[in-house]
């Protein structure tokens, strides 16, 4: 891979495109495809508002919550994307049809629970009454977020306010998912290290692998994609320490966010999987250590450093870690 191509994928990484998934860098023992309601979970809901700010709220019908109130949400079904999955409980639990705006936010508490949680618009249809109670809600209706109301857990409030924030101002480009296959959940790093190097300008570099674990034939540099095995969140760190084992404990690997969402679904057990691209950055914890200018030695010949030379590229990152403008990912592990 060229520069030029390089320049490229990196460019559609950070637009919120995606790159097909073709090998990995890092991956654990036993490499199995996931199966969604098996092996994998995921969760999708909505966050709506109408022109009063009032928030989109359903009435569940399930034994264990009944009665009380909770945003559109539940479980993905087999052969669904994540965008039809939302659309789809939000008719069947609210009544109406929607357009998404956004993601919104992405929690996690491993392979076994992964929620989407999107910021949407009704375009049709009429709310869910009482008279059209049935298994999947008993009624829908706007809540103006004062008037006492029993809710069948708080952890809707962050996603609320999140989505007002969103309304009023957003803080990330829109994420929509994109479609394109994957066999297990994994992440996509764009890993970076940056710091001062002339005055005032910051220097910007990028890890990049060199081979695939599936191959001693060297790769074109790429972005390193990395199997999930636990924590989505903990997948950099893993590579982190992996390939500068010796300087792990003096740095500080932080999970900016998600710059996109590759997601397929259409073949149960082959293309249940995930692929977050994601925008890591590196740096020391002592400000007084003597590289502190150079990204840290690496220890393994499967990667490299890349210094960004393209200027809009690299505005483009440091303005991405600067404003925190990217999708949020929480883990609740």
């Amino acid at each position: 891979m060229g520069s030029e191509d390089l320049d490229e994928a990196l460019e559609k990484v950070l637009n919120g495109d995606g790159l097909e998934v073709t090998s990995f860098d890092s991956v654990p023992e036993q490499l199995r495809p996931v199966a969604l309601r098996k092996t994998v979970c995921y969760i999708v809901g909505a966050v709506i508002f109408n022109a009063k700010e009032e928030v989109l709220m359903v009435q569940e019908a399930k034994r264990e919550c009944y009665g009380h109130w909770y945003l559109p949400a539940g479980r993905m079904e087999q052969g669904e994307s994540i965008q039809e999955a939302v659309q789809r409980e939000v008719r069947e639990e609210a009544g109406v049809d929607c357009e998404l705006v956004t993601l919104l936010l992405v929690q996690e508490q491993g392979l076994r629970w992964i929620r989407f949680t999107f910021l949407a618009e009704v375009t049709d249809g009429n709310l869910k009454t009482t008279a059209e109670a049935d298994s999947e809600s008993l009624q829908a209706q706007w809540w103006d977020r004062e008037t006492p109301l029993p809710l069948r857990c708080q952890d809707i409030l962050p996603l609320i306010d999140a989505g007002l924030k969103y309304r009023r101002k957003p803080w990330f480009p829109v994420c929509q998912p994109v479609d394109l296959p994957c066999e297990v959940v994994c992440q996509r790093l764009l890993l970076a290290f940056a710091n001062p190097k002339n005055g005032d300008e910051e220097s910007v570099w990028l890890l990049l692998g060199n081979h695939t674990v599936d191959t001693d034939v060297e790769m074109p540099p790429h972005l390193p994609v990395v199997v999930v095995t636990h924590s989505v969140t903990w997948a950099g760190q893993r590579l982190v320490k992996q390939c500068m084992a010796s300087s792990y404990s003096a740095l500080n690997v932080k999970v900016c966010g998600i710059l996109g969402v590759q997601h397929n679904g259409r073949i149960h057990g082959k293309t249940d999987g995930l692929c977050f691209n994601t925008l890591v950055t590196l740096e020391y914890l002592d400000e007084g250590v003597a590289e502190l200018h150079s990204p840290p030695p690496l220890e393994s010949e499967g990667y490299r450093w890349h210094e960004v030379t393209n200027q809009s590229l690299r505005m483009n990152i440091l303005q991405r870690i600067k404003d925190a403008s990217v999708l949020p990912v929480h883990s609740l592990c």
